[in-house]
């Protein structure tokens, strides 16, 4: 049972969530806020597997509360936002949140990307692509690169991780069995102290070992 937590000042859409999510046989919503502070006081107290967060909200933006929360607990974030280019979305995922979805999310996608998350891997919405990730980290005074410890077969799945690649197209990519990439994933993120796959694309372009995706 994957445990989540909604976070939304607007009533309407804080209530359709936690409906939708709660209809999920294998989800369970565990408390609703209105505001960051009180999703973070909520995410401290009943450590759920995934938050779903609205970037913009009262007391707290959704982008500190998610640092707050990402900082403390376990808790995997995904971001709820208005526009496939928010300006935060960067933002957020350097954060720690693992992806984000449109508030006009269907309710079965909505529920798929609930499941992505609560599993580590990052979630992007069809509209947000690597090219905007890669433009918000050229933005940012690049960090130093440290991939000294990892092999040679780790950099390799590290690049294509990096260009948004599933375990599943990794494996094709190399000719090896997912369970040998999940392995390595497991690894380069332990080894670079890195949360998920969403934050190892961040690194990736922050610290210079991806160039701009393609065109």
């Amino acid at each position: 049972m994957t445990t989540v937590l909604v976070a939304d000042d607007q009533p309407a859409v804080r209530r359709a969530f936690a409906a939708i999510l709660s209809a999920a046989a294998d989800l369970t919503v565990v408390g609703t806020a209105a505001d960051g502070l009180a999703a973070v006081e909520l995410a401290r107290r009943t450590r759920p597997d995934v938050a779903l967060m609205d970037i913009r909200m009262p007391r707290l933006d959704g982008i500190t509360a998610v640092a707050r929360i990402t900082a403390s607990t376990a808790t995997r974030a995904l971001m709820i936002t208005t526009f496939d280019l928010d300006e935060y979305v960067y933002d957020a995922l350097a954060a720690g949140a693992s992806g984000f979805l449109l508030k006009d999310v269907p309710a079965a996608e909505l529920v798929a990307a609930v499941r992505v998350v609560a599993r580590g891997d990052a979630l992007l919405a069809p509209g947000v692509t690597r090219r905007l990730i890669a433009e918000f980290a050229r933005t940012r005074r690049p960090r130093p690169a440290v991939h000294g410890d990892l092999t040679a077969r780790e950099r390799e799945v590290f690049l294509l991780l990096a260009r948004g690649l599933s375990n599943a197209e990794i494996a094709a990519e190399l000719v090896v069995t997912e369970h040998t990439v999940k392995t390595h994933v497991t690894r380069l993120l332990a080894k670079l102290g890195l949360r998920d796959r969403a934050q190892a694309i961040v690194h990736a372009y922050e610290s210079g070992l991806a160039g701009p995706p393609d065109r």
